[in-house]
């Protein structure tokens, strides 16, 4: 992994990325297409679930300090066990990063650039991400902090200026098409936590690992009040949910801002930042890709692994034929990867390492008790000798 540490701000910034890279996309679109008027309801259940996991994972992570789950991985199944679930998570990043950029990428051609090649654009995106990967870690998290307000306030902005366009009677029926579909079938929403999976890689990076817990439960709790915003935003403004999933759904809202008539057309400076969003949402996933790979393989030089990955992201981002299956995937696949990925291996790994660890303490208490016994026998027969 990266050697540069980085404090709690930037970590914070670091995971919140994730979620506002996926709610461009049409993430918000499937959540109300599945769950109808109950989509409020269901995101606020999902995240309470979600600070739960969180919070699950920093306390089982507590117990290995400045060690990462690959870390952790070897240190319960060896070098091939680790290698293993080093390549499990390479792919993960990868294959969601490469179809998300595919989607992102159609959604600008259709919008701006009909006329242009989609390689053409999601080239320029992956020369643009190597080129900054090339700086150091620290440089590519600041740049985060700096862009993630700037689209945290102006989702914000989007809510408070579309709010005289809302129809709160949409939330009705509370519970959309069942309880069942709200509450049971709606645990695969998890998967809109994805920011979840780098909570894995972030004990060896920061400054001060005391600070764990506050950074895992303010992102998550972050994460919910974002998606909240977003859903109710798209919820009390469209009639029909499944309209708007060609394009970008927050896009698509930002057309309905009328604010005086000097500032109008501002959908272009919100697509101007998602760019920008994306791109530091690409620079991080390569950035642990790689810190991974090192880990399993022992490469020191990371420069030529910048331009693989970026090829790599590229190459898988091409395989797709339309929009629609890069959108199926991020609907009918992602979730389940994410689910089995990050929320079944990964804490299977931490809850199994604890209980290793707890044993090894254990054995290592009942070998020291068994010696201090002998020594007092043996002592004993001394001093009766």
């Amino acid at each position: 992994m990266p050697k540069s540490k980085i404090g709690t701000i930037e970590a914070i910034m670091l995971i919140l990325t994730i979620i506002v890279a996926h709610s461009v996309l049409s993430m918000p679109t499937n959540i109300l297409s599945s769950y109808k008027s109950a989509s409020i309801l269901n995101v606020i259940y999902v995240s309470i679930i979600a600070i739960g996991i969180a919070y699950i994972i920093y306390r089982l992570l507590k117990n290995f300090p400045n060690m990462d789950i690959i870390d952790i991985s070897e240190a319960i199944g060896g070098k091939l066990f680790r290698n293993i679930v080093g390549i499990i998570f390479i792919a993960y990043f990868i294959l969601s990063s490469s179809l998300m950029l595919r989607s992102f990428c159609e959604s600008i051609q259709i919008l701006y650039f009909p006329m242009t090649d989609i390689v053409f654009i999601m080239a320029l995106i992956v020369i643009a991400v190597c080129i900054a990967n090339r700086l150091n870690f620290i440089a590519t998290v600041k740049t985060n902090v700096f862009i993630l307000p700037i689209a945290l306030i102006g989702l914000l902005f989007l809510f408070f200026t579309n709010i005289n366009k809302f129809v709160p009677q949409r939330i009705f029926p509370i519970l959309g098409e069942g309880a069942f579909n709200t509450f049971v079938l709606g645990l695969t929403n998890l998967a809109s936590f994805g920011g979840i999976a780098y909570l894995y890689f972030l004990p060896p990076l920061l400054k001060d690992n005391t600070k764990f817990k506050k950074i895992t439960i303010i992102s998550i709790v972050v994460t919910a009040i974002y998606l909240i915003f977003t859903i109710a935003t798209l919820l009390f403004i469209f009639t029909f949910f499944t309209n708007v999933s060609e394009i970008s759904p927050l896009y698509t809202a930002t057309r309905y801002i009328e604010f005086g008539t000097f500032f109008q057309r501002l959908e272009s400076v919100f697509l101007l930042i998602w760019i920008l969003v994306f791109a530091c949402y690409l620079s991080i996933v390569i950035k642990f890709s790689m810190g991974i790979f090192q880990k399993i393989t022992g490469i020191t030089n990371k420069k030529p692994l910048i331009d693989i990955f970026g090829l790599l992201i590229l190459g898988i981002a091409l395989i797709p034929k339309n929009l629609a299956i890069s959108q199926g995937f991020e609907e009918k696949v992602y979730p389940y990867l994410m689910i089995g990925i990050v929320l079944v291996l990964g804490i299977g790994i931490l809850i199994f390492a604890n209980l290793a660890k707890k044993k090894q303490i254990r054995n290592s208490n009942t070998k020291d008790s068994m010696n201090n016994i002998n020594n007092t026998i043996y002592n004993g027969k001394e001093y009766a000798n």
